[in-house]
């Protein structure tokens, strides 16, 4: 895929970005919902239900945020019986009704957006830009399904014989969804299984479930009773889902391990499934770029969300004629990220959303200390707040090393040297992952002869890995299976 080297990755999109008003604004709304909101609801048969409460925390502060209201198999069997029922009428509806049914929720999510800001920032601990970056972003996707269908096909026609292809809803679709970019995440899977006809009971990571289950109580405004519902839960939760015999698909994004047990679960009843796992994504660099220019963006792709994100840059490999430069250029960059407990300045860093990868990284870096690899900067992370962690430079570890072979998600980058495009390619090609990768080069004939070598899904051609809702996102290997 190419993209520009433009997009929420370099932009300030916002209408919350600028301006004391604005702030001032949304730290009243984040008051008044810790004053008055008790707690956040699953949603079944489009009435909020509680029940047995998680408490949620800001990995900015480690302070207490709200409590949330944690599903048992109960309220899943009386979403999936609500959803049989809504399936019945949903499917009927002409695709142009389901579709304008899409943009009513888009509508009502833009106009209600500070409702789904403030929890949104708070859980996940974004900036107040990443926060309304990741609403516009759900509003992009929740409006390109909107505008998507996939009518009937002639595949063979003669004078005696017409065969054609039909696209049916399968029935309900059962979404299991992430903590790095929760809304988006979720909002994606809805809006794809609802314009198909698909009821969807959507399962927010128990780390940030709170805008999740607020956007689906705002669509009982908008959406037919049980069309989309929202159950809060554990890994358990995750489970009985996948085997519940009245999911007819699971949509999972998360970890290789656990999107195996989903697979292998779903394989019970033979559910439709797809995986979107984990990745490695290499960022190419060739010697004739423009450094100045390239070695910010190829930062930024490194650390959006503290490289939070799935197909954000884990490996860079720099040509050696100039890797020195690149280098000096990268750190320049990376040394001007600046760590913001408000969340009022930065659009690009953020804290580890939750303990355990906190824990996970700062393990990383001290393996990368213990084997004496060079840090070019960070690596102190005692000395920073809540669940924040400086990033971090490790210079030209071996291939076989921890930080080179694994999925870090998190803010530490191994940065590499590669003299010939065979053993480049052999490098970004030796993992057992294969999501994204980035190719930096002025000679698009030279960068494209790269990408597509590459065992990936998507390739972004002089641009960070920017998702867009006009192509698929697919893994090679064990980074999924569909798109």
């Amino acid at each position: 895929m190419w993209e520009k080297p433009a997009g929420p990755l370099f932009t300030q999109h916002s209408i919350f970005n600028s301006g004391f008003s604005h702030r001032r604004l949304l730290d009243s709304i984040l008051v008044f919902l810790q004053k008055y909101l008790k707690m956040f609801h699953n949603v079944i048969n489009s009435e909020r239900r509680a029940g047995n409460s998680v408490r949620v925390t800001s990995p900015r502060t480690n302070e207490a945020l709200w409590d949330v209201a944690v599903a048992n198999e109960t309220d899943l069997n009386d979403a999936v019986e609500t959803a049989g029922v809504a399936f019945k009428s949903w499917k009927l509806l002409s695709v142009e009704t389901r579709q304008k049914y899409l943009l009513r929720l888009a509508d009502e999510l833009e106009q209600r957006r500070s409702e789904i800001h403030v929890p949104l920032a708070a859980e996940t601990g974004k900036s107040n830009l990443l926060a309304n970056i990741e609403i516009n972003d759900t509003l992009a996707f929740i409006r390109f399904n909107a505008s998507q269908s996939l009518p009937d096909k002639v595949e063979y026609e003669n004078d005696k014989l017409k065969i054609v292809s039909t696209h049916h809803p399968i029935g309900v679709v059962g979404a299991i969804c992430p903590w790095n970019f929760p809304l988006v995440l979720a909002a994606g899977k809805i809006a794809a299984a609802l314009v198909m006809g698909n009821c969807i009971i959507v399962k927010p990571s128990p780390f940030t479930p709170c805008a999740t289950l607020k956007f689906a109580e705002l669509a009982t405004s908008v959406l037919p009773r049980g069309v989309l519902q929202a159950l809060n839960g554990d890994n358990d939760m995750g489970r009985l889902m996948t085997i519940h015999p009245g999911i007819d698909k699971i949509s999972f994004t998360g970890s290789i391990a656990t999107g195996k047990k989903v697979a292998e679960n779903g394989a019970k009843t033979l559910k439709r499934v797809t995986l979107e796992l984990g990745g490695n994504d290499a960022s190419i660099v060739c010697p004739d770029v423009d450094i100045k220019t390239v070695a910010p963006k190829v930062a930024a792709g490194s650390f959006f969300h503290s490289g939070q994100m799935c197909v954000a840059t884990k490996r860079i490999y720099v040509h050696e004629a100039v890797f020195q430069e690149f280098r000096d250029a990268f750190i320049e960059a990376v040394k001007n990220i600046k760590i913001d407990l408000s969340g009022d300045e930065s659009p690009l860093f953020s804290p580890i959303q939750n303990k355990i990868q906190y824990n996970l990284v700062k393990d990383i870096i001290s393996d990368c200390k213990e084997r004496n690899y060079t840090l070019l900067c960070g690596g102190d992370t005692d000395e920073q707040p809540g669940l924040f962690i400086a990033p971090v430079v490790v210079d030209q570890p071996p291939h076989d090393s921890r930080i080179v072979q694994m999925e870090q998600f998190g803010p530490i980058i191994p940065l590499t040297k590669w003299s010939t495009e065979d053993e480049v390619i052999s490098k970004a090609n030796g993992t057992d992952t294969g999501l994204g990768a980035c190719v930096w080069a002025k000679d698009i004939g030279t960068a494209e002869r790269i990408a597509r070598k590459l065992e990936v899904g998507t390739v972004w051609i002089n641009s960070a890995e920017v998702p867009n809702p006009n192509g698929y996102i697919s893994g090679w290997k064990q980074s999924g299976i569909g798109v």
